[in-house]
């Protein structure tokens, strides 16, 4: 008997809210750690909001032209290029819950600082980086879907081949 080949599971919802729960944390830690040792907290850059957009946009044209050539015209891909989009999709969707957790946090601890000039911005760039997070965990999800094997028509109906 040979041993069942190892499978590459498609990411699970718990690990992503885990992820993201600890992501929340550290990031929600961040500025009292920074007060602690007498700093100011850092400011989030638009850059980490536009290369995450980045990002989703290149998951979502790969999971848009996977979709496509194998469920819609039904052609097979090579299964190395579907075991790579398939490992950058689960990387990406664990990393982006990571990132959306993590600015979440930060937000978080800033909302008390909203009157400020300098704490309403740190609210707006981390908030608008956390929603990047998200769009790249749903993009990254999409490229994982794209990537199923679709069931034939016939083991689909349950029909005997013939």
């Amino acid at each position: 008997m040979t041993p069942n080949p190892p499978r590459l599971r498609r990411v699970s919802a718990v690990t992503l809210a885990i992820v993201a729960a600890i992501g929340l944390v550290v990031g929600r830690a961040i500025r009292p750690l920074f007060e602690q040792f007498d700093q100011s907290a850092p400011t989030v850059p638009w850059t980490a909001s536009i290369a995450l957009v980045f990002l989703a946009a290149v998951l979502g044209w790969l999971a848009y032209v996977t979709y496509q050539s194998v469920h819609k015209r039904r052609e097979r891909i090579a299964s190395d290029r579907a075991v790579r989009q398939l490992v950058l999709a689960k990387a990406s969707a664990i990393v982006g819950a990571l990132v959306a957790g993590g600015y979440s946090g930060f937000t978080l601890s800033f909302v008390d600082a909203m009157e400020t000039d300098l704490g309403q911005e740190r609210v707006v760039h981390a908030g608008v980086t956390a929603l990047a997070g998200i769009v790249v965990i749903v993009a990254a999800v999409l490229l994982e879907r794209a990537c199923e094997v679709p069931k034939d028509d016939d083991e689909a109906t349950g029909s005997p081949g013939a």
